[in-house]
């Protein structure tokens, strides 16, 4: 999915930052650069064209096939078991690293490098068609398992019961793996916004809070939908609404050019107006792509705007600790202004409070 693109933007950002070397480490932003896949491996990259990639014995075959695949076959491979002398040897003088990533050790063995900043990932806030098409298959292979899931008997099965369920559906609908860990909470386990699921049984009267997402080629899908078993009681049914109707306004300023900040500020501000924003205790939203939690993070002191193909998530919530808990949440696509700007649900499937048998 990588491609040398990717890499002529990253030293684009290196000579307009005037510096002459970047020492990339981090796997999930060397997948991003290069498609590889493996556990042990770093990027030499200098504004001046040379690109080297490191790695052990163990993967010497694997990177050459995925680098290939990515269209980066001439990248010079070197094997080795010391990634950070082999670099440093080669590297120019002023070489800057993902400090924010490394540890001390390795600061200290790179030579104290100055930080490069969130070079890479601020490249991958954007992204391009291959990862969207990612990113659509795990979301619609996520919406299709909850369905199937929700379609049949749930009451007396346990949290852990359903949780596997669903965690099944999406492999058998073609994910590679989960997106994280399901949160999957009943009754007033759904008050805690990252419950694990229990031995708890479901009944009828619970509030159920689904978490969860597929992986689809490293690329991961979020949502959350809350339903009930049997018929909501009315403080169900209000707290639900509140969270729809702010999840609404959320999603209404996602949209390109609109500053990060003014969706939280929306959203915040219909959960006030509902009388219930002191029970919302988790963040809104966050980007997602080859990570669950990556940039941009949706907050009131975010100092930028949002930009076409940023994928988020947008997921207010109510907790009531001992009574139950709502959170909607989808992944969303921030689209072009040039065609209505409206953002793109991708996570496409009701919001209306589900009665479960």
């Amino acid at each position: 999915m990588a491609d040398r693109t990717r890499l002529d933007r990253l030293r684009g950002l290196l000579e307009e930052a005037g510096h002459a070397a970047m020492y990339v480490s981090d796997l999930v932003n060397l997948r991003y650069l290069t498609g590889f896949t493996g556990s042990n491996g770093a990027l030499l990259l200098t504004r001046h064209g040379e690109v080297v990639f490191l790695t052990d014995g163990r993967y010497r075959d694997q990177a050459a096939t995925e680098l290939a695949a990515g269209g980066l076959e001439d990248v010079e491979i070197v094997v080795t078991r010391d990634l950070i002398g082999v670099a440093v040897g080669r590297a120019p003088r002023d070489l800057v690293a993902e400090t924010h990533l490394i540890d001390v050790d390795s600061w200290e063995k790179l030579g104290r490098p100055e930080p490069a900043g969130r070079l890479v990932e601020q490249l991958r806030v954007v992204k391009d068609e291959d990862e969207l098409a990612a990113l659509r298959r795990a979301c619609a292979i996520s919406v299709e398992a909850l369905q199937g899931l929700l379609s049949g008997p749930l009451e007396g099965r346990t949290e852990r019961e359903v949780a596997r369920d669903l965690h099944w559906r999406m492999l058998d609908l073609g994910a590679e793996d989960l997106a994280f860990a399901t949160i999957l909470a009943a009754g007033e386990n759904s008050a805690i916004p990252h419950h694990t699921p229990t031995d708890r049984p479901l009944r009828r009267g619970d509030l159920l809070k689904i978490d969860f997402g597929a992986r689809v080629d490293g690329y991961h899908a979020d949502c959350t939908r809350t339903v009930v078993l049997g018929p909501p009681a009315d403080w169900q049914r209000e707290i639900h609404a509140a969270v729809r109707e702010a999840q609404a306004a959320g999603l209404d300023r996602l949209r390109a050019g609109v500053p990060v900040a003014e969706s939280n500020a929306a959203a915040r501000r219909s959960l006030q107006d509902a009388g219930w924003l002191e029970a919302f205790t988790t963040g809104l939203g966050h980007g997602v792509g080859l990570q669950i939690h990556e940039d941009p993070f949706i907050g009131s002191a975010h100092p930028g705007r949002l930009a076409s193909r940023t994928v988020l998530t947008m997921e207010p919530g109510i907790y009531l600790p001992g009574r139950g808990g709502v959170r909607i949440e989808d992944t969303v696509l921030v689209t072009d202004p040039d065609h209505g700007g409206e953002p793109e649900v991708l996570t496409d499937m009701t919001k209306e409070l589900l009665e479960i048998d």
